[in-house]
């Protein structure tokens, strides 16, 4: 059984992971923190706060951090990972150049696994898009992601790396433009990137490709944010007691 330690438990996908986990037998809450006070159990979790958490990790010894904050948040509990070996597998999004240098950097001394997404349905799309892109090498490609209205980063970090997957396949493509206003002919070597904000929608992902009289289009639609969580734990249970080195959510899927 896999012990893991959960980052942001009051917030929307921490409850998830808390959730998620009251409902498995291979894994085991050591304990949860929130950077903001907590009254109440979650999933019958005392929620500790954040300011404890190196002497949390030492007390517990957890084998993963399951982690779905914030970038700022995120390299600091990497930077705890890392001084105690404890894995880290996170979700969060929003990194700058200088986040992911920091989060590459603990990954030497710890097992550090990052996904933009961990839906099952979501890898089977990047594929699909990376298919669809090779076959229509003449496509016009639009991206259009759609999140509830308080996602802080857009376009999202799936979109992002969707947007990677497109741009390995096709490098005539060289110029990501973010909406459209005005007069604005579309050029050859852009992809068109559009984010929408609404409601309580947990996540919805679609990629256009349009060619001469026929279009393709490449959609997911998460249901509930459970599967993130459920992923994210399938990888925690993955990453327990593996070598220090960065890690992809494509390796869980391919074990299982």
């Amino acid at each position: 059984m896999v012990t893991i330690a959960v980052t942001g438990a009051a917030g929307r996908m921490g409850r998830e992971v808390l959730a998620a986990a009251t409902d498995r037998t291979d894994c085991k809450v050591a304990f949860a923190v929130n950077r903001t006070p907590v009254d109440e159990l979650i999933a019958g979790v005392v929620i500790e706060s954040t300011d404890n958490f190196a002497e949390l990790l030492a007390d517990h010894d957890p084998d993963v951090v399951v982690d779905f904050t914030g970038p700022e948040s995120a390299v600091g509990y990497a930077d705890a990972c890392a001084e105690t070996g404890v894995g880290l597998v996170t979700g969060t999004t929003g990194f700058d150049e200088t986040g992911l240098a920091e989060l590459h950097h603990a990954s030497e001394s710890t097992a550090v696994l990052k996904a933009a997404n961990f839906s099952r349905g979501v890898a089977a799309l990047r594929l699909a898009v990376r298919e669809a892109t090779a076959a229509l090498p003449a496509a016009d490609i639009e991206l259009t992601e759609t999140h509830h209205n308080a996602k802080r980063d857009a376009p999202s970090g799936t979109a992002k790396t969707v947007l990677e997957d497109i741009e390995d396949v096709r490098d005539d493509l060289s110029e990501r433009i973010h909406g459209r206003v005005g007069e604005t002919p579309r050029s050859a070597d852009e992809i068109g990137v559009h984010a929408r904000r609404a409601g309580d929608v947990a996540g919805e992902h679609e990629v256009l490709f349009g060619g001469k009289n026929e279009t393709l289009s490449v959609t997911h639609r998460a249901g509930d944010r459970s599967i993130f969580a459920e992923g994210a734990l399938d990888a925690a249970d993955w990453l327990a007691g593996r070598d220090a080195g960065w890690y992809d959510f494509f390796e869980v899927i391919d074990s299982t």
